[in-house]
């Protein structure tokens, strides 16, 4: 595990920015991991700005994202689609049908979880996957408990996760109570994983990876157990 310390959050973004391009322009048909929340957003504004320069093109990358809330359809203004096609997907020369999130208004729920296993698995699995960490440890929507065997399925969210999430919501009561996330397993089998933390408020959950043991109680710390981790955090999450 390679651990980056930052000042600030923009220059934890600037960092990643800088190994996604790197990645990118690098590897031939580059399959990038997604995530969404307030911590990658100043990475997918680099990313913008880099490709705005003719830094990089994103025509032959495919995407996908670690999950979306269920009953929600992605034109939904909270749904994670249109998070990722207002921060980054419409900025970008890359292709509509190549950018893949679970459909959380799918009919057969198991279905497309099982569906986007296959997706992934064709594109040749994740060349790097971006991850942030909750407050109790998740990655993803992996909430405490859930196995390290798990593939792509569907998640009750924890109360402290909704409850992090409704400032994005008009109360909490509309906040969704399920989603369907990429599983741990799923995501321990992308080439390169890149952390990113910032802020106080995810100290403890940092400090609980780094500090051990590796228990599905902190989801995050399997990460311990990844070939090629790089973890950028902020002063802040440092505390």
């Amino acid at each position: 595990m390679k651990i980056v310390k930052v000042k600030n959050y923009e220059e934890m973004s600037k960092r990643a920015c800088s190994i996604i391009l790197e990645k990118v322009n690098s590897v031939e048909n580059p399959v990038l991991g997604l995530a969404t929340g307030s911590t990658p957003e100043g990475l997918y504004k680099y990313i913008i700005d880099a490709y705005k320069q003719n830094e990089v093109s994103f025509k032959d990358v495919t995407t996908f994202n670690l999950d979306e809330y269920i009953g929600l359809d992605k034109h939904n203004v909270n749904s994670y689609y249109t998070y990722m096609k207002e921060k980054l997907f419409k900025h970008l020369d890359i292709r509509p049908e190549n950018y893949h999130l679970p459909n959380g208004s799918a009919d057969d729920i198991k279905k497309e979880c099982e569906q986007y296993e296959k997706l992934i698995e064709q594109a040749g699995h994740i060349d790097i996957q971006v991850l942030g960490i909750g407050v109790n440890g998740h990655i993803g929507f992996n909430e405490p408990g859930t196995p390290f065997t798990s593939r792509t399925h569907v998640v009750d969210l924890a109360e402290s996760t909704r409850l992090a999430n409704a400032r994005f919501f008009d109360t909490l009561a509309d906040v969704p109570t399920q989603a369907i996330t990429m599983g741990i397993e799923t995501i321990m089998e992308s080439k390169t994983i890149l952390l990113l933390v910032s802020g106080e408020q995810k100290a403890e959950a940092l400090a609980r990876l780094l500090d051990g043991p590796v228990s599905e109680d902190v989801p995050a710390s399997i990460l311990m157990e990844h070939p090629n981790v790089i973890v950028i955090a902020d002063e802040a999450a440092w505390q």
